[in-house]
């Protein structure tokens, strides 16, 4: 399967760059990330709160297979629509401190979008541990996953 989202990450920085072109109006992306229904529906999650405004906050819930709940939550420092996202992301009890994130959402065209996304870590060592996970292959499912979601229901 094609890796359309890209992600990458310099030796000796504390950061990770993400970018991914999607066959969506950018509004529909930015819904993607803003709208509870949508959210639960891409990432499969339960949408406990989300609060898209400035200092309003977020927190999902995902059952793995076994049955076993993870929780992530943050603070969601600034919102434009349809430009950009400023969040802070924690896995609860994931043994990585919160991150800061910076989503920006752009129009190609009428039909197209970019999201390119900017996480800032503690540090090295912590970046470098989520690298050594699945990471840029899970991110690539989850946003073939928001592109199918988005575009199924742009057709209802």
């Amino acid at each position: 399967m094609e890796q359309k989202t890209q992600v990458s990450a310099e030796n000796g920085q504390q950061d990770i760059r993400i970018s991914r072109k999607f066959d969506l109006p950018v509004e529909a992306l930015f819904l993607a990330y803003t709208q509870a229904e949508f959210v639960a529906q891409w990432m499969g999650t339960q949408v406990v709160k989300l609060e898209n405004k400035n200092h309003g906050s977020y927190q999902f819930i995902t059952t793995d297979p076994q049955g076993n709940q993870h929780g992530f939550n943050g603070t969601i420092h600034e919102v434009v629509p349809n430009k950009k996202i400023i969040r802070t992301f924690q896995m609860e009890n994931g043994g990585f401190p919160v991150q800061l994130e910076f989503l920006d959402f752009s129009s190609i065209d009428a039909n197209t979008s970019q999201l390119n996304i900017h996480m800032i870590f503690k540090s090295i060592e912590d970046r470098n541990r989520l690298l050594q996970m699945p990471f840029a292959k899970g991110l690539n499912f989850a946003h073939n996953r928001l592109e199918n979601t988005m575009q199924s229901n742009q057709l209802k």
